[in-house]
Order: structure tokens, then sequence, then C-alpha cells
């Protein structure tokens, strides 16, 4: 059965923005921490237009939380992320299939409310549909058993016992090994048309049943895409912070897919 969670929001009074799939940690420290620094510019940029900063999953390329471990890195964005929530900003995180193991440390730490699956929220008088995406749609069944897998609380306590050196090398090295696939699946057949997309099946069958929903938002398959599902909803897939640099903002009245341009610097 389809369960989403409701989530009631306080009136609109400044922007909703929404990114995903910035993938952390890979390929390589050099990269990755380019990457964390236009992130942290950008929310830098936006803060004070923001009264709410959506994360739809997938910050980071990999994350376990240990009993008293965490892993290294990312201090930048993680700062940045505590300052806004101190400013007031509520900032949210949805679990993606990569940080699928982050626990209760970025909410007590930094502030961060996190999120699992589907929730419907109303911002303004326009009802959102958001998810990280992974798992959705038809087919992808050996992924969706692999999630089972990742969820178990019995494989969690399990992973906790490798020492986070070797753990997290070797969760590194299969989303390495994964990533490669479907890059090389994607450089071979191309991206099928949105129809035959599993997010856009998804929301089409969705919105059969719940007509009220205005805006669908995903991340997880990193294509910037902003369509009609029909003569009122629209699917907004996020793209992601690895090539497109692409976010999404809505003032209350209309939501836009839109690309940052970081500073030359900074590239």
């Amino acid at each position: 059965m389809d369960k989403s969670t409701h989530s009631y929001q306080a009136p609109l009074t400044k922007k909703i923005y929404f990114a995903s799939d910035f993938h952390l940690g890979v390929p390589n420290h050099e990269k990755s921490l380019r990457r964390e620094k236009i992130l942290v510019h950008w929310l830098d940029e936006v803060k004070d237009s923001a009264q709410s900063i959506y994360l739809m999953g997938d910050v980071f390329d990999f994350w376990f939380e240990y009993k008293t471990v965490i892993p290294k890195g990312f201090v930048r964005l993680l700062g940045k992320l505590a300052e806004l929530v101190d400013r007031g900003i509520a900032v949210h995180l949805f679990r993606g299939n990569h940080d699928i193991w982050a626990f209760d440390y970025l909410q007590t730490e930094v502030g961060i409310q996190l999120h699992d699956g589907k929730m419907l929220t109303r911002f303004g008088n326009k009802l959102f549909f958001l998810a990280h995406g992974d798992g959705l749609g038809p087919g992808d069944k050996g992924y969706k058993f692999v999630k089972k897998i990742f969820r178990s609380r019995f494989n969690q306590w399990f992973f906790r016992w490798l020492h986070p050196d070797f753990g997290t090398r070797l969760a590194l090295y299969f989303s390495r090994k994964s990533r490669y696939a479907n890059n090389e699946n994607e450089a071979k057949y191309g991206n099928p048309p949105i129809e035959e997309e599993m997010l856009y099946k998804y929301a089409a069958r969705k919105i059969s049943h719940q007509p009220e929903i205005d805006y669908f938002i995903f991340g997880h398959r990193h294509l910037p895409t902003n369509v009609l599902i029909n003569d009122k909803a629209r699917l907004v897939i996020l793209g992601d912070w690895i090539t497109h640099f692409t976010y999404a903002v809505f003032d209350g009245d209309t939501l836009e897919l839109k690309k940052y341009d970081p500073a030359p610097d900074l590239l």
C-alpha cells in the first residue's frame, strides 16, 4: 500500500528551495570539496529569501553513523546548515539511497529535520508530493530488494561492527561500481522519453488517485525535469550537483527549476 506522511506548514512568507543529489565524497576529495564549496556559496545566496530548504536525498555518496563515529569531512556544509537552522530557516533532509543510514546525528547536532519515504505537504495554496524517488514506480525489483536489506535493523547492527575505515571503503567501492554501470548504460542507450521514466509513470498513476496534488518533487534520477503530467500537476526532477547544479524554488505562486552558475574561482 502506498502510504505518505502528511505535514502541516506555517503560512508561506518567503521562498521554498529544493535541491538533491550532491553525492559529496566522490569521485575524490578535491572534486568533492570543490562541489561542497559551491553548494555553501549557493546556500549563502538564498538564505535571506528562504523560509525552508529541502534537501531531497543523496547529500552524501555514503553516510553511516556509528554510535560514536560519523564520516570524516563535509564540515563546511554541516556548519553552514547549522547556521541556517540557527537563523530560523527550516532545513529538511529526505534520506536517499546513499544516505539511508543517517540516524540522529544530523538532527540532534545540526538541527536538520529528517524524513523517510514520501510526504504530502502544502505550501501556500499548492499541494506538494515530496520523495527522494528511489524504489518508486514500476520495475527495478533488484534495487527494491536491496533497499529492504539496507533498512534491516540486523544488517545495520552487523555493519556497525565493521571498522569505520573498512566499512566506508567497502561501501564507496560498491557505490562507485553501481554509478559506473549506470553511466555506461546511459551512454550506450541514452535517456528514455520522459513518459517512460519510472518517476513519471509513478506520478501519473498517483495523480489519477489524488488529483488535488499540484507538484511532484523528486531527486534520485539526476535528470533535470519540469513537465506537466496533466492540465494541472507538474513533475519536477531536481537533477544533481555533480554536472547540472540545478535546484527548484517556489515563491508561493509558481515553481521554477533553475541552474546555479558558480563563480569562476569556485570551478
